[in-house]
């Protein structure tokens, strides 16, 4: 096509959304094609998705659906996989519109959103379940599945008169789900996980759903929002119980359903707050806070209402380290293993280690009952003896401290064997 375009959208910016959405890799969508294939023929690829664009005709594929069990056997969670050039295009959307509805974002919403993270929210909720003793932990029903079409773009229409964006976030609000037999699965609501720019509607959504509504109605009751994952603050159980009955009204009214099961008051029960309830603990974004030993300012260990991993968390992790079957690797080297191993368990570091580090120690040192068995399979002299292989492994540690992440984290051998679990170095590096 030749001529002007009915809208005017840069090459530049769908360069740039590509170079995105290479960074954040990603499975292939129904097509099957991969970015290292997108990118055989790159050239011509995002000047054709440009040129559809630009013109009006880009319409997008089926979103290719995937399941993904929820831990403890709770059902399944569904994700919406585009494809490699619908995820460009997507993300060219999202950089035009960010920008615009950024600044009009609540400063208690958290996720997905440039220079915030979920540490700034868990640490903000730390601090805050100091001052009030009550909590409420929110959680909202099949969120992605049930957000409604009408009230995103109504939301969307406050932000932004570009028709070409309007235009093509309803096309990929409508866009339905291909299973993986090929049958096709109409969607009349929701914003399938999992693609470029359901995050950013997720969060426009719940601006006007949740945090304006609490801004506007209860404007001095704190909260963390992390998109559909949220938690609310009280000072007493009354004013608690009232809020969460309005909040499940006001969602209903936006079409959401607050899942009463999984919604509860808690009690931020600590040293000085010795009062009892049924419910003195909640999960948020991977963290456990409840009554957990710390020393005051005085130098004494007394409770505090604290976020350590959650025990779910620490099971996936036990299970991700079981899996590596480092133990069966004998034809590896120290170094090779910590090679494989290094980039996943640093991750694991700054994130469940950023609040009160000796939980997640604990959780660690399993890598180091598997180095040991891995040494007792490797070398014959120590197959008789766990004692000798864990003395082996602490030499190593002292040698090259820095060998293996959690080893620099702390989390080291001590060459007394299994029973020693985490050193006394640990706990206090951590």
């Amino acid at each position: 096509m030749s001529g002007p375009k009915p809208f005017e959208i840069s090459k530049e910016m769908v360069w740039e959304a590509y170079r995105r959405v290479k960074a954040n890799r990603g499975a292939a969508g129904i097509d099957g094609e991969t970015i290292e294939e997108y990118e055989q023929n790159l050239k011509g690829n995002l000047h054709k998705l440009w040129n559809r664009m630009s013109s009006g005709s880009y319409f997008p594929p089926p979103v290719r659906m995937v399941e993904i069990p929820k831990p403890g056997g709770r059902g399944v969670r569904v994700l919406g996989v585009p494809t490699v050039a619908d995820r460009v295009a997507q993300t060219v959307v999202k950089l035009y519109l960010e920008p615009k509805v950024e600044p009009y974002f609540h400063d208690d919403s958290y996720g997905y959103r440039p220079g915030r993270s979920a540490l700034d929210a868990v640490g903000c909720c730390r601090w805050r379940s100091k001052k009030a003793a009550w909590v409420i932990d929110l959680d909202i029903k099949a969120f992605f599945d049930t957000i409604p079409h009408a009230l995103v773009m109504r939301a969307l229409r406050k932000h932004t008169d570009s028709k070409w964006i309007l235009l093509y976030v309803q096309r990929w609000l409508e866009a339905p789900m291909q299973r993986e037999d090929g049958s096709l699965v109409a969607r009349d609501r929701g914003s399938p996980q999992g693609s470029a720019i359901s995050p950013l509607l997720a969060n426009l959504f719940m601006h006007y759903a949740f945090d304006a509504w609490m801004q506007r109605e209860s404007p001095r009751v704190w909260f963390e929002r992390y998109c559909d994952d949220v938690v609310v603050h009280a000072a007493t159980i009354k004013q608690a119980e009232y809020l969460k009955d309005s909040i499940a009204r006001r969602l209903k009214q936006c079409g959401l359903e607050v899942n009463e099961g999984k919604t509860r008051i808690v009690y931020c029960r600590d040293g000085q707050r010795k009062g009892a309830h049924a419910h003195e603990r909640f999960t948020f974004l991977g963290f456990e806070f409840g009554a957990r030993g710390a020393l005051n300012t005085e130098g004494r260990i007394v409770d505090k209402f604290l976020p350590a991993i959650s025990p779910q968390a620490a099971k996936e992790i036990r299970q991700t380290v079981r899996s590596w079957r480092l133990h069966r690797r004998s034809r590896h080297t120290l170094s090779d293993l910590a090679q494989d191993i290094n980039a996943v368990v640093r991750g694991w570091v700054n994130y469940y280690g950023a609040f009160y580090r000796s939980r997640l120690a604990k959780v660690l040192n399993a890598i180091n009952v598997y180095l040991v068995r891995w040494a007792m399979q490797k070398f014959k002299r120590y197959r008789t003896s766990k004692l000798r292989a864990w003395r082996f492994l602490a030499a190593a540690a002292r040698r090259e401290p820095d060998l293996f992440a959690h080893w620099a984290a702390g989390v080291k051998p001590t060459g007394m064997g299994s029973g020693s679990r985490v050193s006394r170095e640990a706990y206090a590096r951590f």
